[in-house]
């Protein structure tokens, strides 16, 4: 069986891939459950000549980066301002337990406007989903009345309390 990843997302990054990805790395290799199985596989740059449409001068910057976030793969690249993330695709993180949602949220969350039920944007415009695995236990319940007032709980949260979602769903 062949353990290669068929689907690699690509992240298209101005010129700021190689501090992007460090600061992935950094950010999953530092989660509380402290799993270490985050990092680069490679890097290939951008030799003298090559040129890029629309963009300034890309020579020493990343034409591609291949690394591993907890597992999943990932490729980047410096393909110059032509695309800009939109929070039209996010990532989701399913996290163990309240700690691990406040590191990721912590580590990530650097526009506070674009939070909301669990979804934050970073610093390079990227959007997350940060999400404890309780919640889809909580909004999936045959006990409908409570997972509805666990959702309703959950709409008017930015970063997710799984305390908060317990209490409604127990409350109601």
């Amino acid at each position: 069986m062949n353990d290669v990843q068929k689907i690699v997302p690509s992240l298209w990054f101005d010129k700021e891939t190689e501090e992007a990805v460090n600061f992935y790395i950094t950010v999953f290799n530092t989660s509380p459950h402290k799993r270490q199985d985050s990092r680069i596989i490679s890097i290939a740059r951008y030799e003298p000549g090559m040129e890029v449409p629309g963009a300034e001068q890309m020579e020493g910057k990343v034409l591609t980066a291949i690394f591993e976030l907890h597992g999943q793969r990932f490729m980047a690249l410096d393909g110059g301002p032509i695309f800009k993330f939109n929070e039209a695709v996010s990532f989701y993180v399913e996290c163990e337990d309240q700690d691990e949602v406040d590191h990721f949220w912590n580590s990530l969350s650097a526009v506070p406007e674009a939070e909301q039920c669990g979804w934050l944007k970073d610093k390079f415009g990227l959007s997350w989903q940060i999400v404890p695995k309780q919640l889809g236990e909580l909004l999936g319940s045959p006990a409908r009345k409570n997972a509805l007032a666990a959702t309703n709980a959950m709409l008017q949260m930015k970063k997710i309390v799984i305390a908060d979602l317990q209490r409604a769903f127990d409350q109601a």
